[in-house]
């Protein structure tokens, strides 16, 4: 059972905040949904005291019985929040029917989530996984290593496969390709591989300046598919020399979702 799930099956009792129009500088836009029990929340309408106001407005709905409820706010003039903009919440008491849609609708945000290859599960790759596990993605942890793989806690897809191309190659578009394995050959064989995916989002080799230039020796001399071009290696080189791997996971995890925002921003825009 997925988080939200677990948190309406211990709530019979929720108030469904929506941001439904705004206008100026806002926390968040009118994706955002924030649902209310007597004693949890679920998701954020951009906190401070616009989402602190939203859960005692919620709450009181609660107490009273009231089905549905509309604020106008002012963020400045009425909460004193710095934003400057003003949002319209429509606040509605969750039935049953609205409960399986909202059910059905957090399952069909998650499916449409970018996808995240890591391809190696060693020391960067585990902490990888333990960013992304925390961010809007489906992240996927590819080792031929069990022993590798029992050892990521993260709350993440465990592939273990002696075939990480296949997986690549199955990727859905608009994925993230990170390719830090044990081995330098098979770093070669998957970059190559995400290369030849003109609709990744991103594709990240491990290492230096040399590997790079190694790698491009061969994906010259094998007549590999692709642009060099698009090959983030090194990868979250933000000029820190700090190499432990949750540093080093911390500044990939920054860039790879960048690129997915970018990639996911471009889909949307119309062609002309």
């Amino acid at each position: 059972m997925e988080r939200f799930e677990r948190f309406l099956d211990a709530a019979p009792d929720v108030v469904r905040v929506r941001i439904v129009s705004v206008r100026g500088s806002t926390p968040r836009n009118t994706d955002a949904v924030l649902y209310v029990a007597p004693d949890a929340v679920f998701g954020t309408i951009g906190g401070g005291q616009l989402e602190y106001m939203a859960i005692d407005r919620a709450r009181a709905m609660l107490r009273n019985g009231e089905a549905k409820a509309r604020e106008d706010v002012a963020l400045g003039p009425d909460i004193g929040q710095c934003c400057g903009g003003r949002v319209e919440l429509a606040f509605d008491r969750l039935s049953r029917a609205a409960r399986q849609e909202a059910i059905a609708r957090q399952a069909a945000e998650r499916a449409a989530r970018p996808s995240v290859y890591i391809c190696g599960a060693g020391h960067v790759g585990r902490a990888l996984a333990g960013f992304f596990a925390l961010l809007p993605v489906q992240a996927m942890l590819l080792d031929s290593r069990a022993e590798e793989l029992a050892l990521c806690e993260a709350d993440v897809r465990k592939i273990l496969t002696p075939l990480p191309e296949a997986e690549i190659r199955a990727a859905p578009p608009g994925s993230a390709f990170i390719v830090l394995t044990h081995d330098h050959a098979l770093d070669y064989l998957l970059t190559a591989e995400a290369l030849a995916r003109p609709d990744a989002a991103y594709v990240g080799l491990i290492g230096s300046a040399t590997k790079r230039a190694r790698f491009n020796s061969y994906f010259k001399a094998q007549g590999c598919a692709g642009s060099l071009s698009r090959l983030v290696c090194p990868i979250g080189a933000t000029g820190s020399a700090d190499k432990r791997p949750e540093v080093i996971a911390a500044f990939v995890a920054s860039e790879v979702m960048t690129a997915l925002t970018r990639h996911e921003n471009g889909a949307k825009q119309p062609a002309g």
